[in-house]
């Protein structure tokens, strides 16, 4: 076990200490420990900032409140961590009606009867090397997945963004393993086209203060 390792565990018992105890200082040392990634975590699935910070909020109040629930015998981070995923998701799903969503089949790359690709899409995911465009791609990114429908977005961003399992996916947001892979794989196909999309934009009309893109 690294020392790393370690001082997480120690960190954690401390904290879940100052929870249950109600230390003064327990909320304060909560949102220090893991207040920037459970931000980060909500904005991404809600998609505006006031959602978050609502969600964030909602979270920890849950997580000071449900304590004693805790169970030591899991890692008290991921145990967070879903509780800020299910707020933010119900905060999108509040919202949702009053949203005018973009049917994801109006904007996915056209697919033949074997769900392959009927017309190419280049593959510059191996022969993107300029620093600046790397750049430029991450901020592509984080506006496609804001562009996805809320329910698309919080299972692509579970899954492929928080790493976490199609299962663990499916317990956080109450759906089937079926219905995770269908919208990971949907939403996956749908960013590539974005971002594949973006690429060529830069290959043909390259920055004036960019070398020209090289695509394979």
């Amino acid at each position: 076990m690294t020392h790393t390792t370690l001082d997480r565990i120690y960190r954690d018992v401390d904290l879940i200490e100052a929870l249950r105890f109600g230390y003064a200082t327990a909320a304060e040392q909560l949102v220090a420990t893991y207040g920037d990634r459970a931000y980060r975590l909500a904005f991404r699935i809600t998609g505006n900032r006031q959602d978050a910070e609502e969600a964030l909020q909602d979270a920890f109040w849950n997580v000071i409140r449900k304590i004693d629930t805790f169970r030591e015998d899991s890692a008290l981070g991921s145990w967070i961590y879903r509780i800020v995923t299910n707020a933010a998701y119900q905060k999108v799903r509040r919202r949702a009606h009053k949203d005018v969503e973009i049917p994801l089949d109006e904007v996915m790359p056209v697919v033949d009867q074997d769900g392959r690709h009927a017309s190419p899409i280049t593959d510059w995911s191996s022969s993107v090397d300029d620093v600046a465009l790397q750049r430029e791609l991450r901020d592509a990114l984080g506006a496609a997945l804001a562009e996805l429908p809320p329910h698309y977005r919080a299972a692509i961003v579970l899954r492929d963004v928080e790493g976490m399992s199609t299962l663990e996916v499916a317990d956080t947001l109450g759906i089937s393993v079926a219905t995770v892979k269908s919208r990971t794989h949907r939403a996956r196909l749908w960013l590539r086209q974005r971002l594949s999309n973006f690429v060529e934009r830069g290959w043909r009309y390259p920055h004036p203060n960019r070398h020209a893109l090289k695509i394979a």
